[in-house]
């Protein structure tokens, strides 16, 4: 045994001995309001003669109770304004109750901290670095709510980064208030004599303010909060508008078109294409590209149908016209027209916030009362050297392509990467992968980037997985990337190369580093549950805030926002990403919602695995797409459902009905018991339920079901 766990041991042997004695000699009986109302006047000639010992004792007694977490603490307190009074029982309390709570918060450090950081170390990161920022002041809220227990703070606390210094006098400032109303509690209850005298208008007075404590500090402590972060800006008296969106993508349509629908005065700036990226460069010309590849390859593979052959004739200038087109079919969805039809303010132009209130676009100044930022995201391109000298490949200008690459090489083998290699491979262009960790789809399930790179590469694909890009070189023949595999250098031939390593928030150009919004780790803007930015009145959805980026999941975070924005502080929602699915459309598809196996195990999750396979579903057989798996994390020995992933031929479809499980809590048994039409790629759902109520069937109940039958004949 290390000398740190011998202390940690004896530590812990030590308290559970004082606990003891506390316990068996039943200390508690001396710290009840009764036995302090009997011995009250026996307990103040004492303290009249004996006023410092009383006080040292009473302190040593304090931060004993207070340090172990022992009850009587509350008793104490009261205690306090009955022997000392008003001004020397709330000096004497508050110093006993701080190093008390002090005390308690280093022994819960030195027995809990390094374990609990290192078990769940990864799921804390976001509470250590507000920790970090605010810990001073997220202190200081829960010590003047007297609804939380002090004891428990003392411990959570204890587990953070905070200071132990920051910990003593944050904590002697925020239980002063709560210490000086129970501590003249105790002076009105010291002149208790009778029944009557409980309901002097003095003690009803101090308990009154006992109740009233929380709601007011809660109003000071806001009111504080706003002082401080309204500082140095100067609040408009009128408003232009209820609301301001910056940005016209799915975030910010949903917003403007929840305000206009609730009648409230909505401006929604863009200063290029309304639709923003969904409509104009990602989800829908993404996917009108995989619709026409799809074509190709299922041409090509007609034998597979019993068609002896099929032509399939095509030029990638048409395609893309055919991408214009389906955009164009859907640009009337999120238009100028139809949003001033709505009754929005439409301004065409640059946002940039220059207040809390006021957001100013090409000259022209808007004002209101809050402000959504929608401002969405822009590829990542990474500083690799020689990248910036060719004319390299992004979503955003993917689609001004108008002659297909003999060598594609996509950088990148995550979902927009994965998609847009199969599109291009099937249209007929070499394309190799190169993914830096070791599989495609680093965030889903092992077996589905297994699944999808199998597929890649059986349809002519290169996957070169574990290679990190180096440098682009460009000469007389061509250009090549250089990359660095398993420590040697390895070079890839191209026409284009293709950037596919994933989003950054678009933050730049807005005001918001000049107004002192700040911005997460990763970039994005930082927001709280309520999808507020450190101004209460300035908040954030979308791409921008993260921490999914995408489509359906920023109009999920839009109707927070808005809601909020226009109804707080009478109403407040607060984001719900319990439930929050996604599908990289490649085919097979793979879909997923919940926790995967690998996040399982980082974050200690025990779980169960239950999987059924395509190849043997009717309709996933007829339409010769019987590639694929439907596999369910539960909890062990329950149907509760942890999560989901689907690999195979509508997996964005089908995933739609474990949402909905999770969402309201239906496990297995409830999909099993509900009728699927046959046939249906959704009886995959049904047949994995039956899979494992088979696996749980309760075999001694079956034993005794045969004996039955065996009877019965």
């Amino acid at each position: 045994m290390t000398r740190i766990n011998y202390l940690r041991s004896l530590v812990v042997v030590v308290i559970a001995a004082i606990v003891a004695v506390f316990l068996a000699l039943d200390l508690g009986q001396y710290f009840t309001l009764a036995e302090l109302r009997d011995r009250r006047d026996e307990l103040l000639a004492f303290t009249e003669a004996n006023l410092l010992l009383v006080i040292g004792l009473y302190m040593i007694v304090y931060i004993v109770m207070a340090g172990l977490s022992l009850p009587g603490a509350a008793i104490l307190t009261i205690a306090g304004g009955a022997l000392f009074g008003l001004v020397t029982g709330t000096v004497v309390v508050s110093f006993a109750s701080t190093l008390g709570a002090t005390l308690a918060f280093v022994v819960a450090r030195f027995l809990l901290r390094d374990f609990v950081q290192s078990r769940f170390g990864k799921r804390l990161e976001a509470v250590n670095r507000g920790v970090e920022k605010d810990g001073a002041f997220y202190l200081l809220a829960l010590r003047l709510v007297p609804a939380f227990p002090f004891f428990v703070i003392n411990v959570v606390m204890a587990l953070t980064p905070i200071r132990t210094w920051t910990f003593f006098w944050v904590s002697q400032l925020g239980m002063l208030p709560a210490t000086a109303v129970y501590v003249n509690a105790g002076t009105q209850l010291a002149a208790v004599d009778s029944v009557g005298d409980i309901f002097s208008p003095g003690l009803l007075g101090a308990f009154a303010l006992l109740a009233l404590l929380p709601l007011l500090l809660k109003a000071i402590l806001a009111w504080l909060e706003r002082r401080r972060v309204y500082r140095g800006f100067r609040r408009p008296k009128s408003f232009d508008y209820n609301l301001v969106v910056i940005g016209g993508g799915a975030a910010g349509l949903v917003s403007a078109y929840i305000g206009s629908a609730i009648k409230a005065r909505v401006a929604l700036v863009e200063k290029n294409r309304m639709g923003g990226d969904c409509l104009n460069t990602g989800c829908v010309p993404s996917k009108t590209l995989l619709r026409a590849a799809g074509l190709v390859s299922e041409a090509r593979n007609s034998k597979n149908y019993g068609i002896e052959s099929m032509e399939a004739r095509f030029s990638l200038a048409g395609i893309m016209d055919r991408v214009r087109e389906v955009i164009k079919t859907i640009e009337p969805h999120d238009s100028p027209e139809r949003y001033r039809s709505l009754g929005v303010d439409v301004v065409e132009g640059s946002a940039e916030i220059i207040s809390p209130w006021e957001v100013e676009v090409d000259g022209r100044r808007l004002s209101a009362r809050s402000i959504i930022l929608a401002t969405g995201a822009e590829p990542l391109v990474p500083p690799i050297d020689g990248l910036e000298e060719i004319d390299y490949l992004t979503s955003d200008n993917l689609w001004d392509l108008e002659e297909l690459p003999e060598k594609l090489v996509v950088l990148g083998g995550g979902p927009i990467g994965s998609e847009m290699a199969q599109a291009f491979g099937r249209l007929g262009s070499k394309v190799t992968v190169v993914e830096m960790a070791d599989r495609l789809l680093p965030r889903e399930d092992p077996e589905a980037g297994q699944a999808l790179a199998g597929r890649l590469q059986r349809e002519g694909m290169e996957i070169a997985l574990a290679h990190r890009a180096v440098r682009v070189e460009s000469g007389a023949d061509g250009n090549r990337l250089v990359c660095e595999h398993e420590g040697e250098e390895r070079t890839i031939a191209f026409d284009r190369i293709l950037i596919a390593l994933g989003r950054k928030a678009r933050t730049e150009g807005f005001g918001l580093e000049k107004l002192g919004v700040e911005l997460n780790r990763n970039g994005t803007i930082a927001a709280d549950g309520l999808m507020r930015t450190r101004f209460p009145n300035v908040y954030v959805c979308g791409d921008a805030a993260g921490p999914f980026q995408f489509t359906h999941v920023a109009a999920h975070q839009a109707w927070f926002a808005s809601v909020n924005a226009l109804l707080a502080p009478f109403w407040s929602f607060r984001a719900d990403y319990s439930v929050i699915p996604w599908a990289t459309f490649t085919d097979p598809e793979i879909a997923r919602v919940g926790i995967s196996e690998d996040e399982a195990r980082e974050q200690g999750v025990d779980y169960e695995v239950t999987r059924y396979d395509l190849t043997g579903l009717d309709r996933a057989i007829t339409d010769g797409h019987n590639e694929g798996f439907v596999k369910v994390l539960t909890v062990p020995g329950k149907d509760r459902i942890l999560g989901v992933t689907i690999v195979g031929a509508q997996a964005g479809n089908m995933i739609a009905e474990f949402v909905l499980a999770m969402k309201h809590g239906l496990g297995l048994n409830k999909l099993l018991g509900t009728i699927h039409v046959y046939p249906t790629m959704m009886e995959a759902n049904k047949y994995v339920a039956g899979n494992w109520k088979k696996d749980h069937a309760p075999q001694a109940a079956l034993r005794w079901v045969e004996r039955f039958h065996r009877l019965r004949r």
